[in-house]
C-alpha cells in the first residue's frame, strides 16, 4: 500500500461532504475483500485512508498518526470476517479509528476510561507551535483540547458527520455527543481568542 496522504487543512464551519457509496456496494466491497481479492482490499484502503489518517492525526498529533492509520487498517481488514452489517461501513471504520487513536494515548501512560463521563478526560499531547493561516491557528487549538473534546469536534464539525452517527462511533448517548460536542466547541472559542471565536459553530 501507498503512504498515507496529509489530511486536508481543517475548517470548522465547512464539513466534508459524505460519500456517494451505497450499502450494496459495501456489501460488494466487503464480500470481495472477504473472499481475499487483493484489488477490493486496495480500494477499500484507499476509499478511507485521507479520512482515517485525517482523524489519527487531530486526535494523537501528526508525529504518531501514520502509526496508528496502519494499526486501524490492520483491525479493519482482521475484523472484516466479523463485521455483520448492523452499521454502515464508514460508521465501523470510523469507530476503529477513534478506538486506535484514543488506544494509542492509553499506551502513552494516558490511562482513562472513555465512555458517557469519560470523553473530557484523556488529555491533550503536547502542543506545537504554529502560527500564520487560520487553519494552521485551529490544527493548534486541536491539539490542546482533551483527546475526548478532540474526538466528537473532529467527528461532527470536520468530518460532518451527524450526532447519531457520533454516538454510534463513540459508543455513547447522542445526548452525551451532543453536550461534550457544546463543551468542546466553548473550549476551541477560547483557545482561538475573540478574533477567530465566530470561526466554531455554536449550535
Amino acid at each position: 500500500m501507498t503512504e498515507l496522504a496529509e489530511p486536508v487543512p481543517a475548517t470548522l464551519a465547512e464539513p466534508r461532504s459524505r460519500g456517494l457509496s451505497t450499502l450494496s456496494d459495501d456489501a460488494q466491497l466487503i464480500a470481495a475483500c472477504r473472499r481475499g481479492e487483493a484489488r477490493a482490499m486496495e480500494m477499500l484502503y484507499h476509499q478511507y485512508k485521507r479520512r482515517v489518517f485525517g482523524m489519527a492525526h487531530r486526535i494523537v498529533g501528526v508525529s504518531d498518526a501514520e502509526e496508528v492509520a496502519q494499526e486501524v487498517f490492520v483491525r479493519v481488514f482482521r475484523g472484516l470476517t466479523n463485521f455483520r452489517g448492523d452499521s454502515q461501513l464508514s460508521t465501523w471504520v470510523y469507530r476503529l479509528t477513534v478506538n486506535a487513536a484514543l488506544s494509542h494515548l492509553a499506551k502513552r501512560g494516558r490511562r482513562h476510561e472513555v465512555g458517557d463521563d469519560g470523553l473530557t478526560e484523556l488529555p491533550a499531547p503536547p502542543t506545537t507551535e504554529r502560527d500564520s493561516a487560520l487553519a494552521s491557528r485551529i490544527e493548534a487549538a486541536l491539539t490542546q483540547l482533551p483527546a475526548g473534546y478532540r474526538a466528537i469536534l473532529v467527528l461532527h464539525d470536520i468530518e460532518g458527520l451527524s450526532h447519531e452517527e457520533c454516538a454510534a462511533i463513540l459508543e455513547c448517548r447522542i445526548g452525551t455527543c451532543k453536550s461534550q460536542l457544546h463543551k468542546a466547541r466553548a473550549r476551541m472559542r477560547e483557545l482561538l481568542g475573540p478574533s477567530l471565536a465566530d470561526r466554531v459553530p455554536s449550535t
